[in-house]
């Protein structure tokens, strides 16, 4: 006897095929190349949305997200600094930024990226605090990984609904990561000698703001722990 003649095997047969249609019309698409997220093959490079969207509305969306300046700074550039010349957009401007002169003379946290990326919404409220209890000893980045960085508006929707603050940028054509040498895995994290000489670099998830600040303290010299503002 032929099961898929039978009434409930029809029945079936049709569930089945609506759940594939279903499946297909709702799967994310996109062109850009898959990348990684913590280690995971794949992680598609969506944001909140695919689409361009008006000057105005983005503006809006900046101002909404209320995201702290990019850092400045008018030391001088060491020649071994890691991001001498390298530029990326400062998502609360739009404008680009030399990172190799805006960090120089601080030690700098550089945390990479995504929207996509799951670990990420969990950990950067870490960094959010780090910026905020470190103040002018320490600089704090949030830096966006190449896959979505040109989605500006699906970055600050995401921010702003995190309730992040911290300066960020996005690395919209992979500078950022090609000077630190930065692993394709997301998140990592990169510190940075005051000199511009990179300290170390860890492709992980910190699980609490002390690992962090510990970290910071131990490679850095800068001490945001405990009950410090």
């Amino acid at each position: 006897m032929n099961v898929l003649k039978t009434p409930a095997g029809k029945a079936m047969l049709a569930f089945v095929v609506v759940m594939a249609a279903l499946i297909f019309a709702l799967w994310p698409r996109s062109t850009e190349t898959p990348t990684r997220s913590s280690g995971t093959p794949g992680a598609p490079s969506q944001g909140v949305t695919d689409q361009d969207v008006p000057e105005a509305m983005l503006a809006q969306a900046r101002t909404d997200a209320g995201l702290a300046p990019c850092p400045q700074s008018t030391a001088p550039v060491p020649d071994g600094a890691a991001l001498k010349n390298v530029t990326a957009v400062c998502l609360a401007d739009g404008r680009p930024v030399n990172l190799g002169q805006a960090t120089a003379g601080r030690p700098t946290v550089i945390n990479m990226w995504a929207v996509w990326c799951l670990p990420c919404r969990k950990e950067l409220p870490y960094f959010d605090e780090l910026s905020q209890r470190a103040g002018d000893r320490l600089d704090v980045l949030a830096v966006h990984a190449i896959d979505g960085a040109t989605k500006p508006y699906a970055i600050l929707q995401f921010m702003k609904e995190v309730g992040l603050t911290l300066p960020a940028v996005a690395d919209t054509d992979g500078s950022v990561a090609k000077a630190l040498k930065a692993p394709r895995v997301y998140p990592s994290t990169i510190l940075v000698r005051a000199d511009g000489t990179v300290a170390v670099t860890l492709p992980k998830v910190f699980t609490s703001y002390d690992e962090l600040a510990t970290l910071v303290r131990d490679e850095l010299g800068v001490d945001a722990t405990g009950g410090q503002s």
